[in-house]
């Protein structure tokens, strides 16, 4: 007898539908045979849910079967095959009507004892199985609040196959599940920072609201002490809330890396990462053997902080030029090729010298200038083109430490932010962007004209500091974000002038403009 379920294989983010085939033979040697192009632990579901069915009291005749994955030409890899497989021997056995499975769709481990498992990937597969219009999605009850995100679709979460068989047979229905979606996100919104704890540092709170305001990168350069992590973490405070189709993207990374906590059915805040310096290249772009999302993705529309910046290795920053330009990374391998969404906020620190105190008049630096430039140099030109804005942080003197909050708070940066980025909705309404940050090519020359006062300013300053054709786009980038922090429509002068004041590595190599 021949019996179909539906389920869903992985690839990148999203999930594609695959049709498990189950041919079940009395006739000729018993024998198990699984196609389809699965992977190792794919193979080894057979004694996972055979060992499950018995266990369930669910006994199997002994017959010939072979187990057919299709399309056959997709890679099938994870423990989720385990449910629908096992629902498909019991529908091939004949100990359920073929009727009873159809519009289905299954995902889940098996234990030995037939417990439904959770498995990564669960928001994705409910979105897939939503898309086919499916009669609902069948899984583990720890998965069912992730799953129950995809709305529109029954989401029906079990403990064990026996309750599976139960509900299938019309016995025991199992009850949907349902999320509350305005719940989750009231939930997420709230920080346990703020920038009001942030005392002096005027030079850099402004960096740092113009760089959220157009979603630039951003480096901090100072001496230890000086406030630059502090200033970094409290960054997520002052950003737009996540839309909810976006809230959904990160949610669907996070699912599929297996980082999704199962108390957090959808993450409705931007994600803040903080990989540590001796992070490898496939820990912070991705990749292994069957490609994980890395520390660029999950931080994706939210914060990636790189603390100690000259110390990750030279050949792991080199990675970053990728997804820094076009907000994705793909992973290439012999058997695939991945792209993952990397649409993050690159934010940086870094000391100016090895021993720190090369620009505090309170400590002595004790490096000397070959040493200064060996560290300074283990940042590539090209990737500090990439990094828009670079602002020295400078060690904060007793008086502004002595007073009781900050010069600002994150709520009041945030609704200036807010409105600069409602600003750049309206100018980029249809132009498939958001913010200026992503502005290139006709689209820079359309939004970002310059008067010959201008461009008489602007060649000065790439004469004098030798600026790249990348830093002088850049400088016009944070321009154009400038003056719609001001809410003025035209690029004017000063706004050039602080824009080119926020590169400072470029400074230090050719002198002030």
């Amino acid at each position: 007898m021949l019996a179909k379920t539906r389920c869903a294989a992985l690839f990148g983010v999203d999930a594609c539908t695959v049709v498990l085939e189950v041919d079940f033979s009395r006739s000729g040697m018993p024998a198990f045979t699984m196609v389809g192009l699965p992977e190792a632990a794919v193979r080894e579901s057979k004694e996972r849910v055979f060992s499950a069915l018995r266990n369930a009291g669910l006994k199997l005749p002994p017959a010939r079967i072979t187990v057919n994955l299709a399309p056959a030409d997709i890679r099938k890899e994870g423990s989720a095959f385990d449910l629908p497989l096992a629902v498909g021997l019991l529908a091939a056995a004949g100990h359920l009507d073929p009727a009873q499975t159809e519009g289905y769709f299954f995902a889940g481990e098996l234990s030995l004892t037939g417990a439904v498992k959770p498995i990564p990937g669960a928001l994705p597969i409910a979105l897939r199985a939503r898309d086919e219009k499916a009669r609902g999605l069948i899984l583990a009850t720890d998965n069912a609040p992730e799953a129950a995100v995809a709305q529109g679709l029954p989401v029906l979460g079990a403990g064990s196959l026996s309750q599976v068989v139960a509900h299938l047979s019309g016995l025991e229905p199992l009850e949907p599940a349902s999320v509350d979606i305005d719940a989750l996100w009231e939930q997420e919104q709230r920080h346990g920072l703020d920038f009001s704890e942030v005392k002096g540092q005027e030079h850099a709170l402004r960096a740092i609201e113009i760089a959220a305001a157009g979603a630039h990168n951003l480096l901090f350069i100072g001496p230890p002490g000086s406030g630059k992590t502090m200033l970094a973490r409290r960054i997520p405070t002052v950003l737009p809330p996540l839309s909810f189709d976006e809230a959904l993207e990160v949610t669907k990374i996070y699912s599929v890396a297996g980082r999704l906590r199962r108390d957090k059915a959808l993450l409705a805040v931007r994600p803040f990462r903080a990989p540590h310096h001796t992070i490898s290249d496939a820990g912070l772009i991705g990749g292994g053997q069957h490609p994980k999302p890395g520390e660029v993705s999950l931080a994706h529309c939210g914060v990636l902080f790189l603390d100690e910046l000259p110390e990750f290795k030279k050949h792991v920053l080199e990675v970053l030029r990728q997804p820094l330009e076009d907000g994705q990374v793909t992973i290439a391998r012999a058997a695939m090729s991945l792209s993952y969404p990397a649409g993050f906020m690159l934010v940086a620190a870094m000391n100016p010298c090895p021993c720190g105190y090369y620009t505090d008049d309170n400590h002595p630096c004790t490096c000397s200038p070959a040493a200064r430039q060996r560290y300074q140099s283990r940042l590539s030109g090209p990737l500090l083109d990439r990094i828009d804005l670079q602002v020295e942080v400078p060690a904060v003197p007793y008086k502004d430490l002595k007073q009781t909050r900050g010069s600002t708070d994150s709520a009041t940066m945030r609704a200036r932010i807010q409105q600069a980025r409602k600003i750049q909705a309206k100018r980029y309404a249809g132009e498939g962007i958001l913010t200026n940050h992503q502005l290139s090519g006709g689209l820079e020359e359309r939004h970002c004209p310059l008067t010959s006062a201008e461009h008489d300013f602007l060649e000065r300053a790439v004469r004098t500091l030798g600026l790249s054709a990348r830093a002088f786009s850049r400088i016009r980038r944070i321009a154009r974000t400038i003056a719609d922090l001001q809410g003025v429509e035209r690029i004017e002068v000063p706004h050039l002038a602080e824009a080119v004041n926020y590169r400072i590595m470029d400074r230090r190599r050719g002198g002030d403009a």
